[in-house]
């Protein structure tokens, strides 16, 4: 995206615009190529920011000794470019958390269709099913599997489970994407880390 932005950007012919506009007299086509050039603009930003803010990973973590779970969430707006987005550390009792499948359909520009799908771990306030935040557990990927296999750790433990493979660092990217190079590394809170980490 960030690519995209510099391409719509660097060909614009700025002086010629409003040396025309300026010689037609013709103020409304010349506010519209300034509000043309400012809708670029905020694209180029939004989308460099989309690209490098959110941190490398948004992992999830599952307590069974506490009966939590914690979620490195990333909060953001994407139609203020301004606004500092942020990382906000949430943990809720597992008694909290649903499931939803979800599945999307979209069309290309060829014509064809594009289908995605995932689950998505809600959280509901307690004692009721209003949801109050939302988490993605997986995408186009193990789907109701990864559920079930959450589900069988937080209510029956590992030993009830094939052995995990190696544990992966969230902090580690490719070194071909640049993006996710510059976005800020996967740093828990402290407190949060050995919480999240250790039985009661």
């Amino acid at each position: 995206m960030w690519f995209a932005g510099l391409i719509l950007i660097w060909p614009l012919p700025l002086s010629k615009w409003i040396v025309n506009a300026w010689e037609d007299v013709n103020t409304s086509f010349f506010f519209f190529d300034i509000s043309f050039i400012a809708l670029i603009v905020w694209f180029a930003l939004f989308a460099f920011r989309v690209d490098i803010s959110p941190p490398r990973d948004e992992p999830l973590r599952f307590n069974r000794a506490r009966q939590k779970i914690y979620a490195y969430n990333f909060k953001y707006r994407w139609w203020n470019p301004f606004e500092r987005w942020r990382v906000v550390p949430v943990a809720y009792d597992w008694s909290q958390v649903r499931a939803e499948a979800w599945k999307q359909r979209g069309a290309t520009a060829q014509g064809g269709v594009i289908i995605k799908w995932g689950v998505m771990l809600s959280i509901v306030a307690p004692g009721t099913n209003k949801v109050i935040d939302r988490f993605h557990l997986s995408t186009m990927g193990a789907d109701e599997h990864a559920w079930a296999y959450v589900c069988t750790y937080m209510q029956q433990g590992p030993s009830a489970l094939p052995p995990p493979g190696e544990p992966q660092d969230p902090n580690t990217v490719p070194w071909y994407n640049l993006a996710l190079r510059l976005a800020p590394n996967v740093k828990w809170p402290e407190a949060m880390d050995i919480e999240s980490r250790t039985a009661p």
